[in-house]
């Protein structure tokens, strides 16, 4: 039997496969003790989905810490869903097959139950060279053959453009299972949510309070402070809410274990006016804080 709240707090992919929709984010934690710290206290407070990427530079570390964790939570790597991305430097064929490999020996696993694309262009390349292009296309039919053999439980793409994922759907073999992108009211990107939707593929949000944690502007704003103060709930767990409420699944990152915890405690409504002065606030501000991907070709 399963909970209201469980159910809720799963996402189904066209795949069948399930995944968590409160995920821990490992953006930016590379020192060991403050990786171990952050999957410890997220495990504890039941998170069971980590993200991470070849450019966080930190797989190795979590690897260890999963390591150490897991058994004394008697856990195994089955009972989390782990999701890392490619680095740009490594679209291609070959290079893409020889970046899954390093991935998978330095993550100490034999499969992934995610794996994106982390950027539609290549590092180094001008955006409006047509090799991005090629490229990327090369990247995905190497996951594709990757997600055939069993190494990946589901594939998709990271800061994709309406346009990008337009022609991804044109030539790929495998719709993505994902899409993962910034989201939160400043930054909604209603065109491409609804494109996704439509085409049955589920939303990952980033950076749902903004950039800089509490120094966001997101945190600020008078109507996230009007919308905390009538639900008695702080900015961080109202804008994670908002995106849950919007069926996107959201992965804050910490390496405190109280706000770790303070982010998993999700268990609230949004009335619907709420909500709708939360998407309103793109009338005011439209505003992008992590990098822009609408240049690469």
């Amino acid at each position: 039997f399963t909970s209201t709240r469980e159910m809720e707090l799963t996402a189904t992919y066209s795949n069948g496969i399930e995944s968590p929709r409160i995920q821990l984010g490992t953006y930016k934690i590379k020192k060991a003790e403050e990786v171990t710290t952050s999957v410890r206290s997220a495990l504890a407070a039941g998170y069971r989905a980590i993200d991470t990427a070849e450019v966080y530079r930190n797989h190795c570390k979590l690897a260890s810490a999963l390591g150490e964790v897991l058994p004394s939570l008697g856990l195994t790597r089955q009972d989390i869903f782990l999701t890392s991305k490619l680095a740009p430097k490594d679209h291609g064929h070959d290079k893409c097959q020889e970046a899954i490999d390093k991935v998978l020996k330095d993550l100490e696993t034999e499969y992934l139950d995610l794996f994106l694309l982390h950027w539609p262009g290549v590092q180094k390349l001008d955006v409006k060279d047509p090799l991005n292009r090629e490229l990327r296309a090369e990247s995905w039919k190497v996951l594709e053959s990757n997600y055939k053999n069993n190494k990946f439980r589901s594939i998709g793409v990271s800061n994709y453009t309406l346009e990008h994922m337009k022609e991804l759907l044109e030539h790929c073999e495998v719709v993505p299972h994902v899409l993962q992108i910034e989201l939160h009211p400043h930054y909604q990107q209603r065109e491409l949510v609804s494109y996704c939707v439509a085409q049955g593929i589920h939303v990952q949000a980033y950076s749902s309070l903004g950039q800089e944690g509490a120094k966001s502007p997101l945190f600020s704003s008078e109507v996230v402070m009007e919308v905390c103060k009538s639900l008695g709930r702080s900015p961080a767990q109202v804008l994670l809410r908002w995106g849950l409420q919007k069926g996107f699944t959201v992965m804050p990152k910490s390496v405190h274990p109280d706000r770790i915890k303070e982010n998993t405690d999700l268990d609230f409504t949004i009335p619907p006016e709420s909500m709708d002065m939360l998407d309103n606030l793109e009338d005011q501000v439209i505003e992008k804080y992590a990098w822009d991907p609408s240049t690469v070709l």
